[in-house]
């Protein structure tokens, strides 16, 4: 009798066992489904705010520059942190820059404030209008999931790429102007112990002469490739940085001087 009963509580929990296996694969088949609708919603959502956005500027006359100067002023009623409009003739990348009190919070919200993993296109929060600093350095996200943002610069790695984009256009309130690339570079973060290195994304502002030359000189060393072109102390310059998977902490960024 005891073996019966001994027995049947064997093929009871086994029973049971199975039973939780089959109830746990079910929640965690529940679970990655949910994950997964979620995350195709979010980029379905994110991927049409950024169309929407795109549209802003879509029906611009691109001769007329008080029209483009007027669009950025009527964006900026919406939300006074927007600076003014980017834009690579022919390829994705069209979006409104953004400048916040930190770098930190356009990293995940878009120009209307709201969440958004893609987050905008930003001005480092150190450059001086009043001045004006010496270099508009912009950041913008890399998604690898995404083709938003600054997902396209890396195409700036082909110097035939480079050579049907040489110019970088940025609309603000004040003016239409166009900036010329001299230098397309791959870049990491660097530690603090490391010497003698180019941290680009440092440099905001020339002190002097020696600092702006030191910055172009080092941006057209580290060039991919020779665009031909320099700039001088008191060019105003344009700086676009995102994020690099060559190497831990990559960064790329492409160096434009204005017109």
């Amino acid at each position: 009798m005891a073996r019966g009963k001994h027995g049947k509580s064997k093929k009871r929990y086994k029973l049971n066992s199975k039973k939780l296996i089959l109830r746990l694969l079910i929640l965690v088949l529940i679970i990655s489904l949910s994950v997964t609708a979620y995350f195709l919603f979010n980029k379905f959502k994110n991927k049409k705010e950024n169309n929407d956005v795109q549209e802003i500027f879509s029906n611009v006359d691109e001769n007329n520059p008080n029209e483009r100067i007027e669009k950025v002023k009527e964006l900026q009623k919406e939300n006074p942190d927007i600076i003014g409009w980017l834009e690579i003739e022919n390829s994705d990348i069209s979006y409104p820059v953004l400048q916040g009190e930190d770098n930190e919070y356009y990293m995940t919200h878009n120009y209307k404030k709201e969440y958004s993993k893609d987050g905008s296109l930003f001005l480092d929060k150190d450059y001086d209008w009043n001045l004006p600093s010496t270099n508009l350095l912009i950041y913008g996200h890399n998604n690898m999931s995404s083709d938003e943002m600054f997902s396209k610069l890396l195409n700036y790695k082909e110097e035939s790429y480079y050579k049907d984009h040489k110019t970088i256009r940025l609309t603000t309130d004040k003016e239409d102007a166009e900036y010329e690339i001299i230098s397309a570079f791959l870049s990491r973060v660097y530690y603090k112990s490391e010497k003698n290195v180019f941290r680009y994304y440092y440099f905001i502002n020339a002190e002097n002469e020696e600092e702006f030359n030191d910055f172009v000189n080092n941006a057209k060393k580290e060039s991919l490739y020779d665009t031909g072109v320099t700039a001088e102390y008191g060019d105003q310059l344009l700086t676009l940085s995102t994020c690099s998977y060559h190497t831990t902490d990559g960064r790329f960024a492409v160096v434009a001087r204005k017109k």
